[in-house]
C-alpha cells in the first residue's frame, strides 16, 4: 500500500469517526434543549424550577477504545454502538428527591424519546452508598440524509447526592481504586448523612409549601367578589365591614 492510499484510508476513517461522534453530540444538544424548555415552562407557569443545573459530557475516542479493550470486545463502529451505552452523558441536578421523580416522569412522557433502561439507585442504593436515578434514553437525531437513533445516559440526582458522588470519584481516582477500608467506611457514613439531609430538606420544603398554600387561602378569604354586569371584582372584607358599619349608623 502506497502513501497516497494510506492517506486516503486515514482520511476516510477520520471522517467516519467524526460523523459517528457528531451524532452523539447532536443527541446531547437535543436533550439539553428539552431540559431548558422544561425549566422555562416551570418557571413561567409554576414560579418554581425543579432543575438546578445540567452538565453534559462526551467520551473521547481514546476512552471508548480503552473500554472496548477492557471488555475484550470487537473494535468496530457497530460494536461501539451496541456495547458502549455511555458515550454521551447528561447529568441533571435537583434540590429535592421528589424533583428527581418529577423529571423522570416528564422524560418518560416525551413521545419522541424511548426509555431503554432505568435503574433507581435512590430506592436501592449501591453497597458503597451511591444514589442516583440512571436512565438510558434513545434520542432521534435528524441528519441531512437519515435519522439516527442515539443512546445517551441520563443521571438525575440531588445536589447533596452529586457532591458525595464527586468526592467519592476523586478519592478513588487519587488512590487508583485501592482505597483504604477506613475511607470506604467514612464514605458510606457520609452517604447515610446525605440521605438524612435530603429527607430533612424534603420535609422542610413540604412544610413551607403547606404554609404558603395556607397563607394564599387566608388572603383569598380576606376578599369577597362583587358582581356588576357579569363582571366580578374582589372587595376586601375590611372595606365591606366599614361600609356595613356606616350603613348601620345611618
Amino acid at each position: 500500500m502506497n502513501l497516497l492510499d494510506k492517506s486516503s484510508q486515514f482520511h476516510q476513517l477520520k471522517q467516519m469517526i467524526t460523523r459517528f461522534m457528531m451524532t452523539y453530540k447532536f443527541a446531547l444538544d437535543e436533550m439539553e434543549t428539552k431540559i431548558e424548555i422544561l425549566k422555562e415552562e416551570f418557571q413561567m407557569l409554576h414560579d418554581y424550577n425543579p432543575i438546578e443545573h445540567t452538565k453534559s459530557r462526551l467520551k473521547s475516542p481514546e476512552s471508548i477504545m480503552n473500554k472496548l479493550m477492557r471488555k475484550n470486545l470487537d473494535i468496530s463502529m457497530p460494536s461501539i454502538k451496541e456495547n458502549i451505552r455511555d458515550i454521551a452523558g447528561l447529568r441533571i441536578t435537583c434540590s429535592f428527591i421528589s424533583d428527581i421523580y418529577l423529571i423522570r416522569d416528564m422524560l418518560k412522557g416525551q413521545s419522541d424519546l424511548k426509555i431503554l433502561e432505568m435503574k433507581d439507585y435512590i430506592k436501592n442504593p449501591k453497597p458503597n452508598g451511591y444514589q442516583s436515578m440512571h436512565m438510558l434514553i434513545e434520542v432521534p437525531v435528524f441528519l441531512s440524509d437519515r435519522v439516527e437513533q442515539v443512546c445517551i445516559e441520563v443521571q438525575i440526582r440531588t445536589i447533596a447526592m452529586d457532591f458525595w458522588a464527586s468526592l467519592e470519584h476523586k478519592i478513588f481516582y487519587k488512590y487508583n481504586e485501592a482505597v483504604p477500608d477506613r475511607l470506604v467506611q467514612e464514605l458510606k457514613a457520609a452517604a447515610d448523612s446525605v440521605t438524612a439531609l435530603d429527607r430533612q430538606m424534603e420535609r422542610l420544603q413540604q412544610e413551607m409549601s403547606e404554609i404558603k398554600e395556607g397563607n394564599l387561602q387566608e388572603a383569598e378569604e380576606q376578599f369577597r367578589l362583587l358582581q356588576i354586569d357579569d363582571q366580578k371584582f374582589p372587595i376586601p372584607l375590611a372595606l365591606l365591614e366599614m361600609i356595613g358599619d356606616k350603613s348601620a349608623g345611618e
